[in-house]
């Protein structure tokens, strides 16, 4: 858009809102989910706005829209002031219950330690919606306002969220006793991938990414072959290794109670084991949903245990 004068007549705070609401979502389409607002509507607001600056504000992206640089110093300016303007404006209405807290994040994580963490808050009145999924599909839903919160297992990219570490998680191979006996740890330790040639390989993607990553990370080399047994769960491989399915690699946390009890016993244990780091992500800004923050500083506080 080519740069024009802008017009010195105060600012339409509905076109601001929009606007707040594009740039913390990276899209149009999302943004009209969050107010209400047809998408072609916002095309309209935003057009109107950029017209009455004189410059443009976003430009097209793969995934949505990219805000520009007078984007980013006007929603620095306007994000707080329409926060608390939002907060007020709720306030007027009749006392209602907060909305419930959508949180989201891969299932295996929510069902061991996210939901056992956050169960104590229903006493204090909170509500909580949970959904799993893949990391992608979870911050684009984040975006989009269908979730509050989501747990990524990579940082995500990009201005239109935040995040910060939650927890992290070491990765370890493992097998049940009696493979275990058979391969032989001091062997995997010698041999590396030599020794555990031949032996089934469990896992929950056909792409076998976490295994994949360990041989990696611990070998140094490229793991070739084919999973014995693909579960699209996590709690899936892990039970069908400790049934002696054969050899997988999983979470720590995970099974912590299965190399307790030597259900399943560690083949390797390496000075430098593979780590990912979880992140808790959110859309900027401040919720106008106290049970947003309750929620969020009891995942923070509780990831330190994890």
């Amino acid at each position: 858009m080519p740069h024009r004068e802008p017009h010195t007549a105060p600012l339409d705070l509905s076109l601001l809102r929009t606007f707040l609401a594009v740039h913390r979502s990276g899209s149009f389409t999302a943004a009209g989910r969050l107010l209400g607002l047809s998408q072609p509507t916002v095309t309209t607001q935003m057009r109107s706005l950029e017209g009455q600056l004189g410059r443009e504000l976003f430009e097209r992206g793969p995934r949505g829209v990219l805000p520009t640089s007078v984007a980013d110093e006007l929603a620095s300016r306007v994000a707080a002031p329409l926060d608390a303007l939002a907060v007020v404006a709720d306030r007027g209405g009749a006392e209602q219950p907060p909305e419930p807290v959508h949180v989201a994040g891969p299932a295996e994580l929510l069902c061991t330690r996210v939901v056992p963490a956050l169960a104590p808050l229903t006493a204090q009145g909170v509500r909580l919606r949970v959904s799993a999924g893949l990391t992608d599909e979870l911050l684009d839903g984040l975006r989009g306002g269908r979730y509050d919160l989501a747990i990524a297992t990579n940082r995500p990219r990009g201005r239109t969220l935040t995040s910060v570490p939650l927890m992290d998680e070491e990765f370890v191979l493992v097998a049940s006793p009696a493979w275990a006996e058979r391969l032989g740890p001091d062997r995997v330790a010698a041999d590396g991938p030599a020794a555990l040639h031949g032996a089934p390989l469990v896992t929950y993607s056909d792409d076998l990414p976490i295994a994949r990553r360990y041989w990696r990370h611990v070998f140094g080399v490229r793991l070739t072959g084919q999973a014995a047994i693909t579960v699209p769960d996590l709690r899936g491989v892990l039970a069908a290794a400790v049934a002696g399915a054969g050899i997988t690699v999983l979470p720590r946390y995970l099974c912590l109670d299965e190399l307790a009890s030597g259900a399943l016993v560690p083949l390797l244990t390496p000075e430098d084991p593979p780590i990912n780091t979880a992140y808790l992500t959110q859309r900027p800004g401040a919720s106008d949903n106290p049970h947003v923050v309750l929620v969020r500083e009891r995942l923070l506080r509780a990831g330190r245990t994890w």
